[in-house]
């Protein structure tokens, strides 16, 4: 048991670390010249497969808002995995 506990709470870490991926995928899309570097090729492999499901969801003129809805599900889910392994 206590080697499952271990193994959730790693697993939390590494969704919290994903979640800061998000942000700053998102973040640096706003910059122009970045796009071209491999770091944000590396952000846009991880981060793409999770922020496409929102994509195109709510759309304000130019403006794309569904990273918002997908900021707060994931936050949501990472808060209920965490309330989950504390319960433990």
């Amino acid at each position: 048991m206590v080697f499952l506990i271990y193994a959730l709470t790693a697993l939390y870490y590494v969704l919290q670390i994903y979640f800061f991926v998000l942000i700053a995928y998102v973040l640096l899309s706003w910059v122009p010249d970045i796009k071209q570097t491999r770091f944000y090729y590396l952000l846009h492999v991880l981060a793409n497969p999770y922020m496409r499901l929102f994509r195109g969801i709510i759309v304000i003129g130019a403006f794309d808002f569904t990273p918002i809805v997908g900021f707060m599900l994931y936050s949501f889910g990472l808060n209920a995995f965490g309330q989950f392994i504390q319960s433990l």
